[in-house]
């Protein structure tokens, strides 16, 4: 028989590969935690203890300068960046970071213009309040809608876990902005004098993955429970997602959380990880590489330390998938590809920048 009728034999009889790979575009990355891509297809990647890197194609990377005053310590440090809808134009950039300050520290949100490798014109458009001490729960996602409303979510910072149900702070609370800080006349407290106006909806605790719903426009969230009770949930003007009145897990090492997994007034969520995976970094898939997975919700697993994809059916989860389970390791945020593919930032002190992409 000849030898490329055999080869051809050969390979018929493998199994099918599978429809994706995994390249590793960068590594040695310190504790990384947000990302986004440029018009020029180069990235903007956040590290934990401080420090803001532009990472080009081929894999330079630089540090770009000009950043605040930031308290790194615990869960608390650089944590997201997000472009300006309107990058192209402005080249405006958003960061969210834990800000020192009296009373400890706080999530707090940054504007600046990006100029080469520095920022410029840099203005703070929201600081948590209060500060307090500890380095836990700080959140934080920023996400931009259709309409060009910035989301900013937070944490209760751990100790402060009943403040979730105030409206009189910003612990446990998801924010809603215009572009420059300035709070939207249809927010629904602005017309409370015991609320922050700010407020779009409370009862969080401490939510590391926010994304826009592609059809309608909605923003989806996921939050760390306590032992067990991590949710996905659909936000809604003003409503109370529940922290810690109602649960599905429990306090660590045992014991029972506030009145139960529901009560009236306050809104269930769409789906639950018990025991707890820790997402972080959230996904609505939108692209063409991946035609099988459009609208598809992707979670980033810490513990768990596993892609998730979730199928939907309008607002229900109908399947739960899982991906790179054999990495081992925590994954911390994801973003999506000029070119369909898919970003992932792995959280370690040689943390890398992976991306998910058909095979070729």
């Amino acid at each position: 028989m000849r030898p490329f009728i055999l080869l051809v034999l050969m390979l018929l009889s493998l199994p099918l590969a599978a429809t994706w790979q995994t390249l590793t575009l960068a590594d040695g990355l310190k504790h990384p935690w947000g990302l986004a891509e440029l018009p020029d297809g180069s990235l903007l990647i956040t590290e934990r203890a401080g420090r803001l890197l532009h990472l080009q194609p081929d894999g330079k990377r630089q540090v770009i300068n000009g950043l605040p005053a930031i308290a790194a310590g615990g869960q608390g440090g650089l944590l997201d960046v997000a472009l300006h809808p309107g990058f192209s134009g402005n080249r405006l950039v958003y960061l969210s970071f834990s800000q020192p300050g009296p009373g400890g520290a706080g999530t707090a949100v940054a504007r600046a213009r990006l100029s080469q490798q520095q920022l410029s014109d840099i203005q703070i458009i929201f600081e948590q309040v209060p500060k307090t001490h500890g380095g836990a729960h700080f959140g934080s996602r920023l996400a931009f809608d259709k309409q060009g409303y910035l989301f900013i979510t937070t944490g209760d910072r751990y100790h402060s876990r009943d403040q979730a149900q105030s409206l009189n702070n910003h612990l446990g609370k998801i924010i809603r902005l215009h572009d420059d800080g300035r709070i939207p006349a249809d927010n629904p407290f602005v017309d409370r004098q015991d609320a922050l106006p700010e407020i779009w909806s409370l009862g969080h605790r401490n939510v590391q993955g926010a994304a826009i719903h592609p059809e309608t426009g909605e923003l989806w969230t996921h939050e760390h429970g306590p032992q067990g009770g991590d949710e996905v949930n659909r936000i809604q003007k003003g409503h109370n997602y529940g922290w810690p009145v109602v649960t599905f897990g429990e306090e660590y090492g045992g014991g029972v959380i506030g009145e139960g997994r529901r009560k009236a007034g306050m809104t269930d969520p769409l789906w639950v990880w018990v025991p707890s995976i820790a997402p972080s970094g959230m996904l609505f898939y939108r692209g063409n590489a991946f035609s099988q997975w459009r609208n598809n919700l992707f979670v980033g697993a810490l513990a768990g330390r596993k892609l998730i994809r979730l199928e939907l059916n309008n607002d229900k989860v109908i399947g739960e998938h899982h991906l790179l389970t054999d990495l081992n390791a925590r994954i911390r945020a994801l973003a999506q590809a000029a070119d369909g593919g898919i970003y992932v930032l792995t959280d370690a002190g040689d943390g890398r920048l992976l991306k998910l992409q058909p095979s070729r």
